[in-house]
């Protein structure tokens, strides 16, 4: 058996754009031979859709699924087109990989993420309708048939020990929100009020946007940073020295209100606050309740949108550009 070299895998990976642990395999399948190693992606199927994942994908779709607030999971993933992002099948892809994650409960989206072996990564797992697939090679059969780039960009899975895990979807998958809610009694867990609560919960890191769970989350770089603009904008409009302190203070506070959950106006009744929430809930059940943590996914915050001019490239391509 030949010996397989990193630089020929890498090599391999550089002209054909397939996932390293492939290469790998066709060399060795192809016992060291490039060339065959190339065919043997393409005809895999693996290398036509490596091209594609070069190409921008910044649409898409988040999806949710919760196992009778058990267990839950949301996932983002990416497509190059809103056109493909509202197709049937690609809906159906994101609902059911937000169920494998959830009962999966892969630790990372990639080996290369991991840095470990291929049983924590999720492309490597199993996949769970399919037990002769793995992850990644429903994904490649997608990309062939879709045509586009797809990117499992990022996902997030909440167990409930003592208490439920909560979904919510908006705008057909526009945005995605898990939240964990610390109940210890399970009669009062099954109380029409505790799972309201949990909704109304989920409601509200939708519509919210909070940033963190308590104020003592906010890290400390991020809070000096407020400060300092504070005490510069005092400064600038001429406040005593002796006043600025005080106005820090009152920016802070602000700043928890808008950005920290417990902290924020209850999206419901902005006469309270969320912490006046869990303590009415915590009432009228009869128990502590607690919001552990949450999550919250806007599809493609944070990414490159990619812009389309048509009128140019029609005339790139007709060769009228100067």
């Amino acid at each position: 058996m030949a010996t397989i070299d990193a630089k020929s895998v890498n090599e391999l990976r550089s002209k054909t754009g397939a996932g390293m642990m492939d290469c790998k395999k066709a060399l060795t399948e192809t016992s060291g031979d490039f060339e065959k190693a190339v065919d043997w992606l393409r005809t895999k199927g693996l290398a036509a859709a490596a091209k594609k994942a070069g190409r921008l994908a910044s649409e898409g779709l988040v999806g949710a699924f919760t196992e009778e607030g058990k267990y839950a999971a949301v996932i983002e993933i990416n497509s190059e087109t809103d056109f493909v992002a509202q197709n049937a099948v690609f809906k159906d892809f994101v609902a059911d990989m937000a169920k494998h994650v959830a009962i999966k409960n892969p630790k990372f989206m990639s080996l290369e993420d991991a840095g470990a072996t291929a049983e924590t990564a999720l492309m490597e797992q199993t996949y769970f309708k399919d037990s002769t697939k793995k992850v990644k090679e429903v994904l490649q059969d997608l990309v062939a048939k879709i045509g586009e780039n797809l990117k499992f960009r990022r996902f997030s899975r909440f167990d409930a020990t003592e208490g439920a895990v909560g979904t919510y979807l908006h705008m057909g998958g526009k945005v995605g929100v898990l939240v964990n809610v610390e109940c210890p009694n399970a009669e009062a867990q099954s109380k029409t009020e505790f799972k309201d609560f949990i909704k109304d919960m989920c409601l509200h890191v939708c519509a919210n946007k909070p940033s963190y769970l308590y104020s003592a989350e906010v890290p400390a770089d991020v809070l000096n940073r407020e400060k300092e603009i504070a005490r510069e904008q005092a400064l600038q409009s001429g406040k005593p020295e002796q006043f600025v302190q005080k106005i820090i203070e009152g920016k802070v506070s602000k700043y928890y209100d808008a950005n920290c959950l417990v902290d924020q106006e209850f999206v419901k009744d902005p006469s309270k606050r969320v912490r006046d929430i869990v303590k009415d809930v915590s009432a009228k059940i009869g128990t502590p309740v607690k919001i552990l943590k949450f999550t919250r996914f806007e599809m493609g915050e944070g990414l490159e949108k990619k812009t389309e001019d048509f009128a140019a490239e029609v005339a790139a391509k007709a060769g009228l550009t100067h």
